[in-house]
C-alpha cells in the first residue's frame, strides 16, 4: 500500500470538495428551490465518497517505472546458489525458496532470495548452478 500516494489523493479531493461545498453554500444554494436542498446534500456526500473511492483505486495503482518493469522486465541474470524446498502447493507445484546471484550489466553484482513455486516439469531448472535469464 502506497501511504504517501493516499494521502496525497484523499487531501486534494478533500480540498476540492471543500471548494465545491464554498460554491455551492455561497451562491448555488441561493438560486435553488428549498425542498431539494437535502436531496443537493445527499448528492454531495456521494460525490464525495465516489471521488474518494476513485482516487484511492487510482493512488494504489503501481507507478509508471513498476509497470514498466512488469511489462518489460529487467536486463540480466541470475545464478542459483542454494535450492531449499519448503512445502507443497494444491496446484502440484512446490514453494521453494532460492538464493540467488543477481547480475544486471553495468552494475555490481548482489544477492537476493526470492520464494517461488516451481513446478514439476521445471524442476530441472532450478538446481544450483543454473543460471536464470
Amino acid at each position: 500500500m502506497n501511504h504517501q500516494r493516499i494521502v496525497r489523493t484523499v487531501c486534494f479531493i478533500t480540498a476540492g470538495y471543500v471548494i465545491v461545498l464554498a460554491v455551492w453554500l455561497g451562491w448555488l444554494i441561493e438560486h435553488t428551490p428549498e425542498a431539494t436542498i437535502p436531496y443537493q446534500i445527499m448528492g454531495l456526500v456521494a460525490a464525495f465518497g465516489s471521488a474518494l473511492g476513485f482516487g484511492m483505486m487510482a493512488a494504489e495503482r503501481p507507478s509508471r517505472a513498476d509497470r514498466q518493469l512488469a511489462r518489460r522486465g529487467l536486463e540480466g541474470w541470475a545464478s542459483i546458489e542454494r535450492v531449499t524446498p519448503l512445502r507443497r502447493t494444491p496446484d502440484n507445484g512446490e514453494l521453494t525458496e532460492l538464493d540467488l546471484r543477481l547480475t544486471v550489466p553495468g552494475s555490481e553484482s548482489y544477492s537476493g532470495r526470492v520464494v517461488y513455486e516451481v513446478r514439476r516439469e521445471e524442476a530441472t531448472r532450478f538446481v544450483p548452478g543454473e543460471t536464470i535469464t
